[in-house]
């Protein structure tokens, strides 16, 4: 029932997936040269049906017809292991741009099953940004007696220039965000430069790290499993990368991580695993 005002025109959230879901298929129908009519659609695992139905509606209007809703976590079992006989159990942790769940799946003579699922639909990489971006913005406000944060354009640049950071923090070990120009105070320009290191980013992120892993325990405890029962633990999503991530999964579950396939494409890769075997 909700609607969602753009310029002058209302749409539910089906139309706006399906316009998503359309620009899709024409970037897909001009790489491969030819009309795109089927579709394989991941979703979280802990989707209702309602939403799920609403999935299915998005593709329809995109004008596509939607073969199968897969969850997400069963499409990354599906890359890891497309053609396995062998029983496994994985706990797949997917942490995304906006989401954050966690299942336990189990594969069994070729049959994947999702045993259990938890998660947070308000929870992924965008809350780091906007950590990031609190501080650096305070501090900006210390120095300079400006917020930012208030200012429509400064604001939609240091989000981009805090998002690189993070992403550059995922691989060195100190970063330097740096925009000229940002503000300006009495008719004079004001330049941003700020040095953020792990020490600086890490603590900020963590409580909401650890509230994922509480979501790992209660996936755990909803499977009657322990982590000794788990065979494989895969990572999913961009902000996996993060090493503080990794660090306390690997001190929770004591498990190598899986990340072979890249942990931003290993969901659509399953799902055209999927596609393929439909």
């Amino acid at each position: 029932d909700v609607m969602i005002r753009m310029g002058e025109k209302e749409y539910s959230p089906p139309e706006i997936s399906a316009m998503i879901l359309r620009t899709l298929a024409e970037r897909a129908e001009r790489f491969y040269g030819r009309p795109l009519k089927q579709a394989v659609i991941t979703v979280p695992a802990f989707f209702k049906e309602h939403q799920r139905r609403a999935t299915h509606e998005a593709g329809s209007l995109a004008g596509l017809e939607v073969v199968r809703i897969i969850n997400e976590p069963t499409a990354a079992a599906l890359v890891y292991e497309p053609h396995s006989s062998r029983n496994e159990r994985l706990l797949v942790y997917d942490l995304g741009g906006g989401t954050f769940d966690v299942s336990l799946v189990q594969i069994e003579s070729g049959v994947i099953e999702v045993l259990a699922s938890h998660g947070d639909t308000q929870l992924g990489g965008d809350d780091f940004d906007q950590l990031l971006l609190d501080l650096v913005a305070n501090t900006f406000a210390e120095e300079h007696g400006i917020d930012l944060r208030e200012i429509p354009t400064a604001n939609s640049r240091l989000l981009q220039a805090v998002e690189a950071a993070k992403i550059r923090l995922s691989t060195e070990a100190y970063t330097t965000i740096a925009e000229e120009f940002i503000a300006e105070r009495n008719g004079q320009p004001l330049n941003l430069h700020r040095e953020i290191d792990r020490t600086d980013y890490e603590p900020l992120i963590e409580p909401l790290l650890r509230k994922t892993l509480l979501c790992v325990d209660a996936a755990l405890a909803d499977a009657s499993m322990n982590a000794g029962q788990i065979d494989r633990v895969v990572l999913v999503g961009g902000s996996t990368r993060t090493p503080l991530v990794q660090q306390l999964l690997m001190e929770q579950l004591h498990h190598e991580l899986h990340r072979e396939i890249d942990p931003d494409l290993c969901v659509s890769l399953g799902a055209a695993v999927q596609g393929a075997l439909v």
